[in-house]
């Protein structure tokens, strides 16, 4: 992105404060003007001085002088201070406001966003944090250069070549030809470092990411001893990190020698030119101090334009990754006008076949019928598309081919906020964010009161739990243990009361006895309702109106477990795995022993 692009961009959050932007301006203009007075109080002074003495004056003489010099430069230096303070505070207020607009309109946005974006590992967490943090610092960094610090130099700079034209054309001559050398130069180094800070964002995006997934995996760090593994992966991120940053500083370094070696040329000239036009008697002894302080002026923008022209294309580096993340149009889920108030629940999928982003396919040519307020179970070894399947039936995809019908229309046309309040998902692993065990079950339902919160744990037997815990429903939710966790996001469900379930091994981290507990709940709140459950345990699967069996993308069988069991193929093969791996034959010989007993 260029400097325009994004001012055209932020354009739309500055607009609110366009009176802050006005007056920001004629204070810029202002604080210009002022600037200039001291080269023009030096030259009357040091003029006005060397005429008294031309004229054999005394001190006493010329107090006035001095008092009236003084009262310019204190007055000036007053008004400047309250120009400076104005500048400072309207830039930092603009700064401080866009930078919550920016921020909250960059959370606004991604929420927008189907679950297939975050699932892209180009937009992994560590990654869009660092793209929306950096992002927006850079941005609203670029707006305080524009309005504190770049305005206000060039006006300055403005300004002074204006006054030193109208006092000795070739004076200003050599300022004006100085300057677009400086220019040059600074717009080459940006060129130059362009392609450096892009490898830097990516490597910072990178190293954040590599943080986040030592955070989120030291559980395993730990137990496989990984930890120098998972160190030299970050030393390595890092020493690349170190050399383009390296890069970065040696060209810097390089340019600004040359501009400081341009300015210190300019002033060279000035001070030749300016001597041989005063021993010529076209100029004064003030005008050589005069002319010196106003180049001055002009170059002083010069010197910190290497500053903040890095900052500037620092921002316009970030910005490309902060506007990716909102220019996703592709990623916003679609809206739709099919009422789901009336919801049976009965889904009819023709030909459906899916692959992921990253080019798997996972589905292929899929057609099934799971009628409404029925059980309906899918069933297949890992990586079979269950999951993949139960994704598409909650919109967190749309499917590659086919379409998935709902009720008699298609599932696309439905509004995906208003179709998710009327489906329940309870997952394997379900996440439960920080805060009490109260705020975390009312998330199935905000508008709940507390009576309603407490019988929809007392439905997933957890209440017995909580009472116990110190601080009962107040207490940390993240404390609890994985099975207590799991049946928050069970109690979430029954508070939620939908119409249509989807349950993806909803008893997993769940002990036996609490399994046999919420497996009595599910079978009352499944009644009436369109449930869809994916599980290894043939406990959940066994009492099913239709199982369908997936193997490797493809149904290859759909019936009753009776059905399916008598055909002999691969569900009949998955079940007696089943059996043999909870050794049911010697706990049926055991059950069978008691009840002789």
């Amino acid at each position: 992105m260029n400097v325009w692009q994004i001012i055209v961009r932020l354009a739309p959050f500055v607009k609110p404060y366009k009176s802050l932007v006005v007056i920001s301006f004629f204070l810029t203009l202002l604080g210009a003007v002022i600037a200039q007075i001291n080269p023009i109080v030096l030259r009357y002074t040091v003029d006005t001085i060397q005429q008294l003495l031309n004229e054999g004056s005394r001190v006493e003489q010329a107090t006035s002088l001095l008092l009236f010099i003084s009262a310019i430069l204190f007055g000036k230096e007053l008004a400047n201070i309250a120009v400076k303070y104005g500048q400072n505070m309207l830039g930092e207020r603009i700064r401080i406001n866009l930078s919550s607009q920016l921020s909250q309109y960059a959370v606004e946005r991604i929420l927008t966003y189907r679950y297939a974006y975050f699932a892209d590992d180009e937009n992994a967490t560590g990654k869009l944090q660092t793209r929306i943090d950096r992002g927006a610092e850079s941005l609203t960094r670029f707006v305080q250069n524009i309005f504190i610090n770049l305005l206000p130099l060039f006006a300055n700079a403005l300004f002074a070549l204006v006054v030193m034209f109208s006092a000795n054309f070739y004076v200003g001559l050599i300022a004006s030809v100085i300057m677009p050398i400086y220019f040059l130069l600074s717009w080459r180094q940006a060129g130059m470092l362009k392609g450096v800070r892009r490898g830097l964002r990516t490597l910072r995006e990178a190293k954040t990411n590599g943080l986040f997934n030592i955070i989120e995996s030291i559980i395993v760090i730990k137990s496989f001893v990984r930890e120098e593994y998972e160190r030299e992966k970050q030393a390595r991120l890092q020493r690349n990190l170190i050399d383009a940053q390296i890069r970065q500083r040696k060209t810097n370094y390089v340019f600004d020698a040359l501009k400081t070696f341009v300015e210190q040329v300019g002033v060279v000239l000035i001070i030749i030119l300016t001597a041989y036009l005063v021993l010529d008697g076209e100029m004064t002894i003030g005008a050589i101090m005069f002319h010196i302080l106003l180049f001055n002026n002009v170059s002083a923008p010069i010197r910190q334009l290497h500053r903040i022209y890095d900052e500037i294309n620092e921002a316009m580096t970030y910005a490309e990754g902060f506007f990716e993340v909102l220019d996703a149009d592709d990623a916003i889920e679609e809206s739709g006008a099919t009422e789901t108030e009336n919801l049976r629940g009965e889904f009819i999928l023709k030909n459906v076949s899916f692959t992921y982003p990253n080019g798997t396919q996972a589905l292929f040519d899929v057609s099934m019928r799971i009628p409404a307020g029925k059980t309906v179970a899918f069933v297949g070894l890992s990586g079979a598309g269950k999951s993949t399947l139960l994704n598409l039936l909650c919109k967190f995809y749309q499917p590659t081919s086919g379409e998935i019908m709902l009720d008699g229309k298609n599932i696309l046309d439905y509004d995906t906020r208003l179709l998710r309040r009327r489906i329940g998902l309870v997952l394997q692993k379900n996440h439960i964010f920080r805060g009490s065990i109260e705020e975390n079950i009312r998330y199935g339902n905000i508008k709940a009161n507390f009576a309603e919160v407490e019988a929809a744990a007392r439905n997933a037997y957890l209440h017995d739990q909580i009472e116990e815990l110190p601080r009962r429903y107040e207490s940390e939710a993240q404390s609890l243990s994985g099975g207590q966790q799991q049946r928050i996001a069970i109690a979430r469900l029954f508070l939620k009361n939908p119409p249509v379930i989807f349950l993806d091994e909803p008893t997993a981290s769940l002990d036996a006895i609490a399994t046999e507990q919420i497996k009595n709940s599910l079978d009352a709140i499944k009644e009436r309702r369109t449930t869809v459950v994916i599980s290894h345990s043939i406990s959940q699967i066994i009492d099913s109106d239709v199982i369908f069996v997936l193997k490797e993308g493809r149904v290859v069988e759909s019936g009753t477990h009776e059905e399916l069991y008598e055909n002999g193929k691969t569900y009949r093969e998955i079940f007696n795995a089943s059996a043999r791996s909870l050794n049911l034959s010697k706990i049926s010989k055991t059950i069978e022993y008691e009840t002789i007993e």
